[in-house]
C-alpha cells in the first residue's frame, strides 16, 4: 500500500493535496485496491457547493459501487475529466488520478484530517 506523505487522509480513504486555497482529491492506493477494477466514475457538477462529509461521486467496480465523501467544504471548481472514458487511471496511479478539485471554504478542517503516518495506523487496524 502506498501513502504519499504529503497530503492529508480522511477516514472515507480519500486523500486531498492542498495547494493554496484549493484542494485536489482522489481515493487512497488503499481504497482502490479494496474496491477492485474501477469500471466508472460519476463526478459532480462544477459550480455545486459542497460540505464536508457530503456525498461528491460514486465509484463502481467490478466488485460493488461505493460513495465518495468530500474531506473539506468547497465548491468544486474541476472534475478530472479523464475519469469518464479511464477509471482504471485510478487503479494505474490514485495519486495522479485526482477525481475533483475544490476551492476550500474552511481550511481549519483540514485539521480533522490525518496525515500520513496516521493514515497508515489506520489503514492497518481496518486489515
Amino acid at each position: 500500500m502506498e501513502v504519499k506523505k504529503d497530503l492529508f487522509y480522511s477516514n472515507d480513504h480519500e486523500w486531498v493535496r492542498v495547494e493554496g486555497e484549493k484542494a485536489y482529491i482522489g481515493i487512497t492506493d488503499y481504497a482502490q485496491h479494496s474496491l477492485g477494477e474501477i469500471v466508472y466514475v460519476e463526478l459532480p457538477e462544477v459550480d455545486n457547493e459542497l460540505n464536508a462529509g457530503e456525498v461528491f461521486g460514486v465509484i463502481e467496480s467490478v466488485k460493488a459501487a461505493s460513495d465518495s465523501y468530500l474531506p473539506v467544504s468547497g465548491k468544486v471548481l474541476e472534475v478530472n475529466e479523464e475519469l469518464s472514458d479511464s477509471p482504471q487511471l485510478i487503479n494505474e496511479n490514485p495519486y495522479a488520478s485526482w477525481i475533483v478539485l475544490i476551492e476550500m471554504s474552511d481550511k481549519s478542517e483540514l485539521d480533522n484530517l490525518m496525515n500520513a503516518q496516521e493514515y497508515e495506523e489506520f489503514c492497518s487496524k481496518e486489515d
